[in-house]
């Protein structure tokens, strides 16, 4: 065998690094290279921070639900609180970083280029892997319109010290629609600028729209088929162009239009790694068409949705790929998804779309709002679906509540191991629990 600097190497320390632990500890000598913050996107400027900001907003939210029983107001403090978020945030990556290095993990800084098969080069240093994995992730898409260097985006947003009075925001995914909840709660007037005539588009649309219908009688504005064409600047004031010669000024754009793979100046191209716009194609044991080198988590152009667990789930299974654990392909898991709006959507398993166009499912429809326990902090946007095949068993849900991610996160045993009624009735949650409310169902 050649005599490499490390066993395996790690292109980027983010989620779809995971793996590297476990390689370690099965004795690999392992390196991960980063180019910005150990943690990558999610850990620094996305699901974390973006969690301590929502904070707050769960929180007014659920005096305002029970303003009959709760004397008072709250108001939330958008300079305290991210001050308060870079308290809990900011340590997090020197904190991963030790514990990486206590591990016997080498970190390296500077930015990574393939020279070959083996070998990479970081800052003009050379190290040699007998496998890489490239876990390079996304960034974020910048809309292609005059004036687009006016935008700003998700990092920015999670990075302001103040907060600005007027926000528009192009686009209506994931991130537009948290930052939406988020900026109005704490103040902000905010325009929604949509691609289409469909918020959040990859949830149920009865649950996405009546999350927009909130937030619209809170006071933001959304503009469907808004057609953004352009933007411009006059004085501290921004101009966003749309429509058929429209426009609106505002303080601050955010450009919510999506997420890109990072695929660009890590010698990809030159050593002959396919890959397109959805990023590195790779078979089903996540080799790219070279066979030591490996891709995982958000870079990966597969059927994966683009979130942490995925990346985590991907590169744990390169680690027991390499090391002997198994020489079976990846599996096909259940991977929940999200959105932190007010209330949240979460789904796992069938939607609600494929099980309605197939005769092979039943869905089971619930207004959680006559539940007893959801009445206990007077929600009032809450409702359930759930997906049973013609064995009866829970194949997949999709709730719209205040705490759909819970809910969901308690219904993944029953939809990941495909449970059958016996062995439903043998676990015995706590009572009175979400987890209880959600199992008394199947």
């Amino acid at each position: 065998m050649a005599n490499y600097d490390y066993d395996v190497l790690f292109i980027g320390a983010g989620h779809g690094s995971d793996g590297a632990p476990l390689l370690a500890k099965a004795g690999y000598r392992v390196a991960k290279v980063e180019a910005e913050r150990v943690g990558g996107t999610c850990t620094n400027w996305g699901c974390n921070a973006k969690l301590v900001l929502d904070g707050p907003v769960e929180l007014t939210r659920q005096q305002e639900r029970m303003a009959e029983v709760v004397s008072g107001s709250l108001t939330p403090d958008w300079a305290a609180n991210m001050r308060y978020k870079h308290a809990v945030i900011d340590p997090l990556a020197d904190g991963l970083a030790d514990k990486f290095v206590k591990m016997g993990i080498d970190m390296l800084h500077g930015w990574a280029t393939l020279v070959d098969p083996h070998t990479v080069s970081i800052d003009g240093q050379t190290k040699t892997a007998d496998k890489i994995v490239i876990a390079t992730g996304l960034h974020p898409n910048q809309i292609d319109v005059p004036g687009t260097e006016l935008a700003h985006n998700s990092k920015d947003f999670l990075a302001l010290d103040k907060l600005p009075s007027d926000i528009v925001i192009i686009g209506s995914g994931y991130i537009a629609m948290e930052f939406a909840t988020i900026a109005n709660q704490f103040g902000a007037h905010v325009t929604v600028m949509m691609h289409g005539d469909k918020a959040l588009r990859k949830f149920y649309q009865p649950y996405a729209q009546a999350v927009v219908d909130d937030l619209s009688a809170r006071g933001v504005d959304f503009i469907s088929n808004a057609n953004v064409s352009g933007f411009a600047k006059d004085g501290n004031q921004l101009t966003v162009k749309y429509g058929d010669g429209q426009s609106t000024t505002t303080n601050w754009i955010l450009d919510a239009t999506g997420r890109v793979p990072n695929v660009t100046g890590y010698g990809l191209a030159e050593l002959g790694i396919d890959f397109d716009r959805h990023g590195i194609k790779v078979n089903d044991h996540l080799q790219t068409n070279i066979p030591n080198i490996f891709a995982a988590g958000d870079i990966t152009a597969t059927k994966y949705p683009n979130l942490t667990p995925s990346a985590t789930f991907q590169s744990k299974y390169i680690a027991r790929f390499i090391s002997g654990d198994t020489s079976e392909p990846i599996e096909d898991p259940v991977i929940p998804s999200v959105t932190f709006t007010s209330p949240r959507i979460a789904e796992a398993g069938v939607s609600i779309a494929e099980a309605e166009a197939s005769d092979q499912y039943q869905v089971v429809y619930t207004d959680l709002t006559k539940d007893w326990f959801r009445q206990v902090d007077h929600q009032h946007l809450a409702k359930q679906a759930l997906v049973f095949d013609s064995q009866k068993r829970l194949v997949g849900a999709t709730e719209m509540s205040e705490q759909a991610d819970n809910a969901i996160d308690s219904l993944l045993p029953a939809i990941a191991l495909k449970m059958n009624q016996q062995q439903i009735q043998s676990i015995i949650p706590l009572f009175p629990s979400i987890t209880h409310e959600v199992w008394k169902k199947l």
